[in-house]
This record gives C-alpha cells, structure tokens and sequence, in this order.
C-alpha cells in the first residue's frame, strides 16, 4: 500500500502598512506564502502550487498577488521571517 497525499505550510514573508481594499484603513498587512507539497508516506517531495497573498490586521480580508507583486512588498517590509 502507497500513502500519498499533499500538505499545505503557510510562510509569513514580511508586514507591510497599505491601505485596505475592502475596509478602506492604513493598516498593517502580513504578507504571506502559502506552499502545497506533494507527500509520500508523509515525507514532503515537491511543491505542488506556491500562493501570495496579503491579509488586513484590522478586518482580516486577504489579496492575492502574484510573485513579482510579492517580491516588491518584501523589499519594501519588515522581514519578519
């Protein structure tokens, strides 16, 4: 028998202060990297599908982004992991 599935792990990349879309406050956003791996016997392999997103700390509504938009917020942050 094979045991196989696949596993999510969640990277906090930076905090960033923007303006909410949705709620419209200056607030301080955490810039995050969301990883699917693919597992074997529960051994993580290779990523399956890598996500950027951002989430408000004040209303909790989460952006995607893509990577490139993802790499500028980083720079422009306070690295945080």
């Amino acid at each position: 028998m094979i045991i196989f599935g696949t596993k999510g792990y969640l990277y906090q990349l930076a905090i960033v202060t923007l303006v909410c879309g949705r709620c419209g406050n200056p607030s301080a956003h955490t810039l995050r990297k969301r990883v699917t791996k693919f597992t074997l016997f529960f051994v993580p392999l290779f990523p399956v599908s890598t996500k950027y997103l951002t989430q408000c700390t004040f209303c909790a509504a989460e952006q995607k982004l893509t990577r490139d938009e993802a790499e500028r917020l980083q720079a422009q942050g306070t690295v945080t992991g």
